[in-house]
């Protein structure tokens, strides 16, 4: 079946991966479970793809090639780094498309599928992968990135969907602002969770006591935030005007570490703009605070 016959209905499609590893194996269980056929995978290690493929009734392991050659839409899920060697290295099908899952690499290293006459696109779930089983239970509702042309574009969009996601269209050359702007969500939580844990240290309390009493707190600012959105879900000293508070935080961090006062008054800082358009602080009490916090 080629994509043109299948008349962009991906139950007609045979679908390939390339690389077995977490993402892959979500995505791939995923589909399958959805109604799509996937019918082949491969990876640089046999025993990987032997493994996803006795995990998805109808499919098979295969070499590379053979899923370029077999499949009407291929998925490119090996390291980024690999990404353009996987793509090169191959001859495709012109009645095919490839796309790959990365967020950050840009969909242009796919210049030999095109060459070959394959349609090419970048298919990006906006979700961690720490585990196969927690990131099944949590792609519904994620958002998927998709960045093709057109017909392509419509095609994986019906996969998406299908999939419970949430669809996002990316223009070329944006995509390592978008990768860039997922770490304010996910890695950079961790960092902010790390420094809270020092400031606990200081007083004798262990990095796992302040992650138990904090993730909490981090629940129930993220349901305020899903509830009354960025600015109404605002929490804090800033969100309310209230600078005797933020003035003891800066004199209680600049005792204890300059670079913690530092990150602190930066993040106090961008909060403003929030808390002005929540309604929580006038334009002086905006201006005593970008003094106290040297913004």
């Amino acid at each position: 079946m080629t994509l043109s016959a299948a008349g962009l209905r991906p139950e007609a499609l045979r679908l390939g991966f390339i690389g077995t590893g977490r993402l892959a194996t979500t995505l791939a269980r995923s589909m399958a479970q959805c109604g799509l056929a996937v019918t082949m995978v491969a990876n640089r290690s046999p025993d990987a793809a032997r493994q996803l493929a006795q995990a998805i009734a109808g499919c098979k392991s295969a070499t590379p090639q053979e899923v370029a050659a077999g499949c009407d839409l291929i998925f490119i899920t090996t390291i980024d780094g690999a990404i353009a060697a996987t793509a090169d290295g191959l001859a495709w099908r012109a009645d095919s498309a490839v796309v790959h899952c990365s967020g950050v690499t840009e969909v242009s290293v796919l210049a030999k599928p095109a060459q070959d006459g394959a349609l090419t696109g970048g298919f990006h779930p906006l979700q961690s992968f720490g585990t196969v089983e927690a990131a099944l239970r949590s792609l519904p509702g994620c958002t998927i990135t998709i960045e093709a042309p057109a017909a392509l574009d419509a095609l994986l969009s019906q996969i998406a969907i299908r999939l419970q996601c949430r669809v996002n269209h990316l223009p070329p050359g944006a995509r390592a602002r978008y990768h860039a702007s997922a770490g304010y969500a996910s890695q950079f939580v961790h960092v902010l969770l790390r420094e809270a844990s020092q400031v606990w240290q200081s007083w004798g309390a262990s990095e796992e006591d302040a992650v138990a009493a904090l993730l909490p707190l981090l629940r129930g600012t993220l349901a305020s935030l899903q509830s009354a959105g960025l600015a109404g879900g605002l929490p804090g000293p800033v969100s309310r005007g209230d600078i005797d508070s933020v003035a003891r935080h800066v004199a209680a961090l600049s005792a204890l570490d300059p670079a913690l006062l530092a990150l602190y008054q930066l993040l106090c800082a961008r909060s403003i703009p929030l808390g002005l358009e929540r309604g929580g602080i006038n334009a002086a009490q905006a201006a005593r605070l970008r003094v106290l916090l040297g913004a």
